[in-house]
């Protein structure tokens, strides 16, 4: 069986993260309403980012995971920006920013 953690963006430009054994069918959940909860008033939803696991735990660990990233951190995620998911994870650890050649951030 496949699993799949996955991020909505909602109506309001807010990001939903969560877990599934069955994403067509849980994104229909969420786009009805039936689902409840945060989704459900913030309609539509439109499907951002999957990805696909072997196991339950291992789908929930990454929901659990992106749930405590930050939205910038989140975005550079599904972009494939794994530089800038480094060094936004490096500053939320309290390393200072990276700087390129000209001193931005």
């Amino acid at each position: 069986m496949a699993f799949h953690t996955y991020i909505l963006r909602c109506a309001d430009g807010s990001y939903y993260v969560g877990h599934t054994d069955n994403l067509e069918h849980r994104l229909a959940e969420h786009q009805s309403g039936t689902r409840g909860g945060y989704t459900s008033r913030r309609r539509p939803v439109t499907l951002l980012w999957s990805q696909h696991f072997q196991t339950r735990d291992d789908a929930f660990a990454a929901e659990r995971q992106l749930k405590g990233w930050s939205r910038a951190k989140k975005e550079a995620m599904m972009a494939g920006n794994w530089e800038l998911v480094s060094q936004l994870a490096s500053a939320k650890a309290g390393a200072p920013p990276h700087r390129d050649s000209t001193g931005s951030a």
